[in-house]
Order: C-alpha cells, then sequence, then structure tokens
C-alpha cells in the first residue's frame, strides 16, 4: 500500500481547486470538503444532501472507528453546500457519479489524482491526501497537535505527527541546517 502525502504549499491547493472548479461543481466540492474537514473519503461519500444542507454542524458516525464526530461546517464550505445543495432531495447522496449513484471510493481517487497531477504536484497523492493535508495545515496554523490528535482520534500525538508529515519535515530541516 502507497502511503499518499498532504499538498504542504498553499498555492499547489489553489492550482487543484481551479482544475476542478473547471470540470464540476461536485468535484471542486469534494475536494475542498476533504481538506477541510479531515474527514476519511469513506465518510465523506456516507453523507446526503440533508447532512448539510442548511445545517451549521456535520455530524457522523465515523465508517471505521465507529465513533461520534461534529464539527462546524466553516464560511468556506457553508456557500459552496448551499449552492450545491439547493433544489435536491435530503435523502439522496451529496455526491453523485454521472450514472445517477452515490459516488465511489474508486472515481474520487482518479478525480483527485487526475487534478494533482494536472497541477504539477510531484507527491504521491490520492483521496486520503485531502485529509492529510487538512491536518499538515491546520497543524502549521494552530501548532496544537493535542487538538488535532483529538480530531483524528488519534492513539498518540507521535503517530498524529507522522501522519501529515511534520516528523519527516523536521528530521529534513535539521539535516539541511546542519553543517560541520
Amino acid at each position: 500500500m502507497t502511503t499518499v502525502e498532504p499538498i504542504k504549499n498553499k498555492k499547489d491547493i489553489k492550482k487543484v481547486e481551479k482544475i476542478l472548479a473547471k470540470q464540476s461543481k461536485r468535484n471542486l466540492l469534494l475536494f475542498t470538503f476533504g481538506t477541510n474537514c479531515g474527514l476519511r473519503i469513506s465518510d465523506i461519500l456516507r453523507l446526503n444532501v440533508g447532512d448539510v444542507q442548511n445545517k451549521l454542524y456535520i455530524q457522523i458516525t465515523e465508517k471505521k472507528t465507529g465513533k461520534f464526530k461534529k464539527f462546524p461546517i466553516n464560511a468556506k464550505l457553508k456557500p459552496m453546500f448551499e449552492d450545491f445543495t439547493k433544489n435536491r432531495n435530503p435523502e439522496e447522496p451529496l455526491f453523485m457519479s454521472v450514472w445517477n449513484h452515490r459516488l465511489d471510493r474508486v472515481t474520487s481517487y482518479y478525480i483527485i489524482k487526475t487534478a494533482c497531477k494536472k497541477a504539477g504536484l510531484t507527491e504521491k497523492t490520492g483521496t486520503h491526501t485531502m485529509r492529510k493535508t487538512f491536518g499538515y495545515h491546520h497543524y502549521q496554523k494552530f501548532k496544537d497537535v493535542a487538538l488535532l490528535q483529538k480530531i483524528f482520534n488519534h492513539s498518540s500525538s507521535s503517530i498524529t505527527l507522522r501522519y501529515i508529515g511534520i516528523e519527516q519535515d523536521e528530521i529534513d530541516k535539521s539535516y539541511t541546517n546542519f553543517i560541520l
């Protein structure tokens, strides 16, 4: 199994968003949602329109852990959800395929992987890149590994730091700055 990486450069995130915006509102929202909430793709794809339509919070039971999670919808996502869910049935899947079925993991992977490649990213990318990107930038902004550990439901802060690529960043920086 190949480990994917976060997108660490905010300009690269914008490039990916621009590419996805040209494709469809669905693809842009999928990526933006993933990078702004830190959910696993399995939890994102399980959402229905009614889970986000006219809501202030998203509430789920995580598929992997079985744990309840509740978090506010941020200012970037709120208008995107409003536009994307306008006049849609609350019972239908939030993310639909072109065949009118719930979007699946494989198609989601292809959407994200292809957009990242078109944006010129050299990192190993996939759907989990969105979750790791959220974690990396959340840590860079707040420097609170304990909070991020709780958000991700990780058992230790060292797992969280390794997961978002901070551990490797620190190692690289120490080598780069160490000259005898």
